[in-house]
């Protein structure tokens, strides 16, 4: 069901699937909610991951938000209609089952960043192992200002930016524009609205151009790697390059390379 034929439908489903040679693009489909992360929107949107991470058509994913907002956070409405411990410990169990899952799947996940991206939508963002923006997209954690310090989205964002970048969002709570994201890290680029899908589109193509399993190598290895000390992540990555080399991707990739044409990937 494509995006454009469902996004004003009360009945559409709450994450809308569209697949386009080898890039698979997830739209987050609550507008009137701001695309706020319920917990059937996550639970939703932790399916189609599951269901990708084992499609080996899939080479790259975009993750978007329908009606011009990428996703203001969490239901907070939700969240307080039956409060209780137990449900507030089950939300941020799946919230970080799904955040863990974005850096786990196979596949590069790319955020594409329409309006604004508030708490927990700024943790999708600073999740995603890529991001671009809109110029008149705005970003913040701003759980401080209702007294709800942005703990969980604070994983994420100290592990895309720095640490005064970071802190500073936190403790303030303001919005920060897509100059000032790019310039701290928070997304690769901030490009003219009318040329984010174009932008888009052309990385998730050449993303999709590689082959599978060096995609899926690397993007496990790096993840594994930024965790240990620079000796333990030399040691982890040498017998990554080592396995890496004895794929049949590596060794077609480099004899094509040497043979001057183009590689077929097997994904072995």
């Amino acid at each position: 069901m494509s995006a454009a034929a469902s996004i004003h439908d009360p009945h559409a489903p709450l994450v809308l699937r569209e697949d386009r040679d080898g890039i698979a693009t997830l739209t987050l489909n609550r507008p009137k909610a701001r695309n706020a992360l319920s917990v059937g929107l996550m639970a939703a949107l932790q399916d189609a991951l599951d269901t990708i991470h084992d499609d080996r058509t899939v080479r790259a994913v975009v993750l978007a938000g329908a009606g011009g907002v990428f996703c203001a956070g969490h239901d907070l409405k939700e969240m307080r209609a039956a409060p209780s411990r137990e449900m507030y410990e089950a939300l941020f169990v799946q919230c970080s089952r799904l955040m863990l899952t974005i850096n786990r799947i196979r596949q590069p996940v790319i955020a594409k960043v329409r309006g604004v991206a508030t708490a927990a939508g700024c943790q999708l963002v600073a999740t995603c192992d890529l991001a671009y923006c809109e110029e008149e997209a705005r970003f913040a954690t701003p759980g401080v200002n209702i007294g709800l310090f942005c703990s969980t989205p604070m994983v994420a964002l100290t592990r895309a930016v720095g640490r005064k970048a970071a802190m500073e969002m936190l403790l303030l709570g303001d919005l920060i524009d897509a100059d000032e994201a790019e310039r701290i890290g928070l997304v690769n680029r901030a490009v003219p609205a009318d040329q984010l899908d174009e932008v888009v589109d052309s990385v998730a193509a050449k993303i999709a151009s590689k082959s599978p399993l060096t995609l899926a190598t690397g993007k496990e290895a790096f993840y594994r790697q930024i965790e240990l000390d620079a000796e333990g992540a030399y040691a982890y990555a040498a017998q990554v390059m080592t396995e890496n080399m004895m794929a049949q991707d590596a060794a077609e990739g480099i004899d094509a390379f040497l043979g001057k044409r183009t590689p077929v990937w097997c994904g072995r």
